[in-house]
């Protein structure tokens, strides 16, 4: 990776946009592997603008590495304002956008946070997903243990 890259990774990762759970979040997206441990849900709130359905706030919760964190970060910064057609069309490429471009080994992080967001929007294309809200729905822990048998160690690092 670049220095450039890396620099903005871990800046974005010290100071993450939007992180955490969004209450009364009108659609929640839920995207990973149990299995790997790389697991991302992403909470959507929509407002109504000039007769326009768009995005009003994005926040995220991830159980990944650093590049993840730093793409969910950029990427609801990027929501904001865009119509849902528009979240739905972003490739994770767009989404990773302002971190510059991601090496090979990179890009399912940014696959990871594309795929939240299209979960979150997986219903159609004019209206919220219809899931549970974000209060009565398992958290992304719970998701992430569930069925799974083995207990899961969260390790913070600095």
């Amino acid at each position: 990776m670049s220095e450039d890259l890396e620099a903005k990774i871990e800046a974005a990762v010290k100071n993450p946009r939007n992180l955490g759970e969004m209450e009364n979040a009108d659609a929640v997206g839920t995207v990973g592997s149990p299995d790997c441990g790389d697991m991302l849900r992403m909470w959507i709130k929509f407002k109504e603008e000039d007769g326009r359905k768009i995005i009003d706030r994005a926040t995220f919760q991830s159980f990944g590495c650093q590049t993840a964190i730093a793409v969910a970060s950029v990427a609801t910064e990027l929501l904001a304002g865009k119509t849902i057609a528009e979240a739905k069309s972003m490739s994770g490429e767009e989404l990773a956008a302002p971190l510059g471009a991601l090496p090979p080994v990179r890009i399912h992080c940014a696959q990871l946070v594309e795929g939240a967001l299209r979960n979150a929007l997986s219903d159609n294309k004019d209206a919220p997903a219809q899931t549970k809200p974000a209060a009565t729905s398992p958290t992304l822990m719970d998701q992430l243990s569930a069925g799974t048998g083995a207990k899961v160690k969260i390790v913070m690092k600095s």
